[in-house]
């Protein structure tokens, strides 16, 4: 059974409250439930956090070394500030899905490039909640 960590970023607790005409309506335990149930249909193992902490996020992904096959990761806004998770992914030998519920390259400038992405095996932007488990998916379908 692969072991897939999933991460997410600051405020992304406040999904569903947050910006509902960007990032909708649902919240992070929903997408948490529906990511544990599609884990299991898919004979995955899923270990779920979130945090608002840069260095908690950064722990995280060094412990799923150990911890994991796979990350699955939306770093929110620090996916355009943090050099420290870019590198701490670098580290980490499986795949790393990063998704974003909200299609960052029609967003912003500040919400445009994010830095994971140079590190990122793929990158879903832009599906929704969808996202996370298209990320499964994809993790289920890999070598």
């Amino acid at each position: 059974m692969k072991r897939v960590m999933i991460l997410n970023g600051p405020n992304l607790n406040m999904l569903g409250i947050r910006e509902p005409h960007i990032y909708g309506t649902t919240t992070l335990d929903q997408i948490k439930a529906s990511c544990e149930a599609k884990g299991r249909e898919l004979g995955l193992a899923i270990d779920f956090h979130q945090s608002n902490h840069e260095g908690e996020l950064i722990d995280l992904i060094q412990s799923a070394r150990e911890k994991a096959d796979a990350l699955v990761i939306n770093p929110a806004s620090l996916s355009f500030t943090s050099v420290g998770i870019m590198d701490a992914i670098k580290i980490f030998e499986g795949p790393t899905l990063e998704v974003h519920i909200s299609n960052i390259h029609a967003r912003d400038e500040y919400h445009r490039h994010s830095k994971i992405s140079f590190v990122a095996t793929g990158v879903i932007a832009g599906l929704g909640p969808f996202g996370y488990i298209a990320a499964l998916h994809a993790i289920a379908n890999m070598k």
